[in-house]
């Protein structure tokens, strides 16, 4: 099986998806992973990569065009596609196109890396045309079905199952010390204002409980790149903070992390729902308004939301059994069966006599015309899915010259980001 991923998030939810998608009776150890990271803004650097934790047999950075020739060449019974809905597209157009007249595809899966509270009908019509669209909750599969139903596109790939990494001891009680940890991501919130606010306010509550350790666990380095762009890193935003001695960065498995957890506070991040499955108490603030900008308004019932100044006061919440249940956490102990439903469609497609049908996306230059030619363009394909003349392909390894000049190329994209970018916009408020 294959992983085509664009960024470090996705690379973890694609390969641990993939291993989940493997039948229950075989052995993980005679099936081959074979990962490929497409070249972009995001790509992970070895660091992130070596923090997911997420192994395979080979991994290599491709372009979209060494990617649809790789795919033209190797003969894989699953294929994941781990992208941004854009990219998914693009994808699958291409793919059609260099498996046309081909006997024997492979099924192509696809889904969200967490939480979806955003474009939801963007996303989810441009990952139309995958056989499988994951649906990592009961909810998300009841308002993917609803979307592909209303605008009269097939359903029948939308297969419920959960999110992949979910797992871990749960929570037995408090440790000593007592540990709270702040999930942080990468674009929520957005602006300095409201990113110093959170971050001064984790600082005063080490302060108020120095008996308590206080961790801000980071995603990534400054000048790393995750799926999100984050222009203001709190690496950045804490120097020269008046920080007290039981409050400091970590970074590291975020699953490491919650095993020594007693308090998880988190905007509206996936690890909300890493905590709610190993049952430790989980905080969605609500000190920047219930918004769906930030996407605390995905838990909207849950139980969890919360300010500062409760936690300040010794405020735990208690989560809804329902709710919980709703978004495929604390399973209690049925986690283990809920790929089952995604192997089984994946057996019935392998199996079918004469192969698979081609790809046939919602969007083609027929439905989306005004639409479609845009999204294949950025990944250097034409409206027919193929790749345009002079689009970027490597017939061999970059060179150490090349490779240099690609780092440098993509170090001054993130400086440009994260510190040119926010200096114009400054001024021009001014």
């Amino acid at each position: 099986m294959a992983v085509l991923a664009d960024s470090d998030t996705r690379w973890k939810w694609g390969a641990l998806t993939a291993k989940r998608l493997i039948p229950n009776e075989s052995d993980t150890s005679d099936v081959r992973l074979d990962g490929y990271l497409l070249r972009g803004r995001a790509t992970p650097t070895a660091r992130q990569l070596q923090e997911v934790g997420v192994h395979a047999d080979s991994l290599r950075e491709v372009t979209t065009v060494e990617f649809l020739r790789e795919m033209e060449q190797q003969s894989y019974d699953i294929l994941v596609l781990s992208l941004v809905g854009g990219g998914v597209q693009a994808m699958l157009h291409g793919l059609r196109s260099a498996w046309a007249g081909r006997e024997k595809r492979p099924v192509v899966v696809t889904g969200y890396v967490g939480v979806v509270y955003e474009k939801l009908a963007d996303g989810l019509l441009l990952r139309h045309g995958a056989d499988l669209v994951l649906a990592n909750s009961r909810q998300d599969a009841d308002r993917f079905r609803a979307v592909y139903d209303g605008v009269g596109a097939d359903s029948a790939s939308v297969t419920e199952v959960a999110l992949p990494f979910l797992g871990g001891a749960p929570y037995e009680g408090e440790h000593d010390p007592y540990t709270v940890v702040f999930a942080a991501q990468p674009s929520v919130p957005d602006s300095r204002k409201d990113r110093t606010y959170l971050l001064n306010r984790l600082i005063q509550h080490a302060r108020r409980h120095p008996e308590r350790e206080v961790l801000l666990k980071l995603r990534s380095k400054p000048g790393e790149h995750t799926t999100h762009i984050e222009e203001l890193p709190y690496q950045k935003l804490v120097q020269g903070a008046d920080a007290p001695a039981n409050f400091r960065l970590v970074y590291g498995h975020m699953g490491e992390v919650l095993d020594r957890t007693d308090l998880l506070v988190t905007m509206s991040s996936t690890a909300a729902l890493e905590s709610l499955h190993r049952r430790i108490p989980t905080v969605v603030l609500t000190d920047l308004g219930i918004r769906e900008a930030l996407g605390n308004h995905h838990f909207v019932g849950s139980g969890c939301l919360a300010s500062w100044d409760q936690l300040d006061a010794g405020h735990r919440p208690v989560p809804d059994a329902e709710w919980v249940s709703r978004q495929g956490v604390a399973a209690d102990g049925g986690y283990a069966t809920t790929f089952d439903a995604a192997r089984e469609r994946i057996a019935k497609l392998l199996g079918r006599p004469g192969g698979l049908p081609p790809l046939t996306p919602y969007y083609t230059p027929e439905t989306a015309s005004g639409y479609l030619p845009g999204i294949l363009a950025r990944h250097h394909l034409g409206p027919d899915g193929a790749p345009l003349p002079g689009a970027p392909a490597a017939d061999r390894a970059p060179g150490p010259v090349r490779q240099i000049v690609r780092r440098a190329a993509r170090g001054a994209y993130r400086h440009g980001v994260q510190r040119v970018a926010p200096v114009i916009r400054r001024m021009g408020e001014l």
